[in-house]
């Protein structure tokens, strides 16, 4: 992984370094963390901010990188916090960082190709921009439902992270792969449309303003769009999905539904 080019602080021989860690969505993900990097040699202590997704790490004698991340189950991803000194270097950090964000999210352009095709071809006799809006979002709500269901348990740990309604109220990040479930059957079925597309400006609308507010603030923790089976970051896709299922829902309202 190279050097991270992390902040440094001497204080006597130890030197202090921080770190951004992705893939902590809950405390014991935290005291997770805190026990295998303390568990290497020459680390004194760790210092985990779980809300900022960073990691102090004070260590008597410099390790490699590479030992740390090493050090960490799969699910966990250690990057560096400071930027990499010399312009070869950031140019080569820059790189590996984007071309592992678009690894990492194409399960997520997969999945909206797939329901997109499937839209397109429930239309393909009769072409209705409205009815494939209608299937489009009901096979989203379906497919993204679906994953969540995969893990009930870590979902709303996962979703409160970012959710500002999940985060205040817990039930609801557990009563939410239900809700969006229903809402894709509502859609597919046809059944009180109105109501559903109502729905879609509510609870998308308030996933957006703490999707916003994550990125705006740039931290690094997982988006639980897709349940937390499919390991993905938080980035602007997610905030794309978002604002284009809210779109669809302002214009279906528009138009009369």
């Amino acid at each position: 992984m190279g050097d991270f080019g992390s902040k440094t602080i001497d204080n006597k021989n130890s030197m202090i370094h921080i770190y951004q860690i992705e893939g902590m969505t809950c405390n014991n993900c935290k005291a997770s963390v805190e026990k295998y990097l303390h568990e290497l040699p020459n680390i004194s202590r760790v210092s985990i901010n779980l809300e900022k997704g960073e990691a102090e790490v004070t260590m008597d004698q410099y390790l490699d990188p590479d030992a740390l991340q090493k050090a960490l189950p799969e699910k966990f991803i250690i990057s560096n916090k400071d930027g990499v000194k010399g312009n070869a270097s950031l140019e080569a950090s820059t790189v590996t960082s984007q071309k592992t964000k678009l690894q990492q999210l194409k399960p997520l352009f997969l999945i909206l190709l797939y329901i997109t095709s499937a839209g397109l071809l429930l239309q393909y006799q009769n072409w209705s921009w409205n009815e494939f809006m209608l299937d489009f979002m009901g096979l989203f709500y379906i497919v993204f439902g679906f994953f969540k269901m995969l893990d009930l348990k870590g979902f709303p740990e996962s979703f409160k992270m970012y959710d500002p309604l999940a985060k205040r109220l817990p039930i609801y990040g557990w009563m939410y792969p239900f809700i969006e479930t229903v809402v894709g059957i509502m859609f597919l079925m046809r059944f009180e449309v109105h109501l559903a597309l109502i729905t879609t400006l509510v609870v998308l609308g308030i996933t957006t303003l703490g999707v916003t507010k994550t990125l705006m603030e740039k931290k690094s923790i997982r988006c639980a769009c897709l349940g937390t089976t499919l390991k993905l970051p938080m980035t602007e896709a997610t905030l794309i999905e978002n604002t284009m299922m809210i779109s669809m829902a302002a214009m279906l309202l528009l138009n009369g539904f």
